[in-house]
């Protein structure tokens, strides 16, 4: 049997650069499964002084160029310098730092993220960097993982009204910048064919309601509370319609821990569920002007999932439990 991209991307991730890495045994093998949050915990006790210094950051650190450090959310940046496969890091912090990955990400979604890696830059931990914010034990602790289409974090509840942790992205360019209308090759596509057969399903009065112009910037992940404009009331879809809807939720949930998915149902909940929602699609942005759109947003008082799809996928994420909570971007 073939070894899968998973297993291939972390073993040659934990082999750059590092003799030690190539060593180490894989996480699980001999210690039972531990979470992201104390993962991160034992990596931050990994560092050393001079590591640290330019690693690890307060709680409430703002970046001359970031801002509030630990609610950044970007296409592609790095919250520190030092690349995630350069020697600046052991190998057993290398390891570290893939079994947060793995244990963020679902085993069935390792290997996609792997690929869109592959494709962006160059592999898992290539032009990726990590911060520490806070400190472990004080109940205000994040690990954030940054490059290009990625945003990750954890912080095990620290940051109280948020999922996630805090506002993430993830996206995808297989190769040539401008995708095809079919997206081939596009590990996240499959998402927004989801949600057009929410689309195929509407009626002439609810397409016409659904459908929107011209789709705001795609950064705009601000929470607007009860000023919702664009697209079609989730009130007014059909039932058939809007079981389809949660379909779709649960695709987009689908490549996160099961806390992860619980903490955004949770949020969703605490603000009305979807049917305090709107669900929008743009005719800018449509590939090839067949009408399977391209471009589409979900979002609720304290809730956004922006999908951008062209020139290729972009995908932004803000959930909260109260439209209070502000936004970096």
């Amino acid at each position: 049997m073939q070894p899968s991209l998973a297993h291939l991307s972390r073993r040659r991730f934990l082999a750059s650069g590092a003799a030690l890495a190539a060593a180490a045994p894989l996480a699980g093998a001999d210690e039972p499964t531990r979470s992201a949050e104390t993962l991160a915990q034992a990596l931050h006790a990994t560092l050393t002084p001079a590591q640290r210094e330019v690693v690890c950051f307060p709680w409430d650190y703002v970046h001359p160029k970031f801002g509030l450090l630990r609610t950044r959310v970007g296409n592609n940046w790095n919250a520190t310098k030092p690349e995630l496969v350069s020697d600046f890091f052991t190998g057993e912090q290398k390891r570290l730092v893939r079994d947060i990955f793995e244990q963020l990400i679902r085993p069935e979604w390792q290997g996609r993220i792997d690929k869109q890696l592959e494709d962006d830059a160059g592999g898992f931990g290539h032009a990726q960097s990590i911060a520490l914010i806070g400190e472990p034990g004080s109940g205000k602790f994040q690990f954030l993982m940054t490059g290009r289409h990625m945003t990750l974090r954890c912080d095990g509840d620290s940051a109280e009204h948020v999922a996630f942790g805090g506002p993430i992205f993830y996206g995808h360019d297989p190769g040539g910048f401008n995708e095809e209308a079919t997206h081939p090759g596009n590990v996240f596509w499959p998402q927004a064919l989801a949600a057009n057969k929410v689309a195929a399903m509407l009626d002439g009065r609810q397409r016409e309601l659904a459908l929107v112009a011209k789709q705001p910037a795609e950064s705009a992940v601000a929470f607007k509370g009860s000023k919702l404009e664009q697209g079609i009331a989730v009130t007014e879809l059909s039932a058939d319609q809007r079981a389809e809807l949660e379909h779709v939720l649960a695709v987009l949930l689908e490549p996160y821990r099961a806390g992860d998915q619980a903490e955004v149902r949770r949020c969703l909940s605490a603000q009305g569920g979807l049917d305090a929602c709107r669900l929008a699609f743009y005719r800018d942005g449509d590939i090839g002007d067949d009408g399977v759109w391209d471009c589409w947003r979900l979002e609720g008082p304290a809730f956004v999932w922006h999908y951008r799809g062209a020139p290729h996928v972009h995908v932004w994420v803000n959930i909260a439990d109260s439209p209070d909570v502000p936004t970096n971007t």
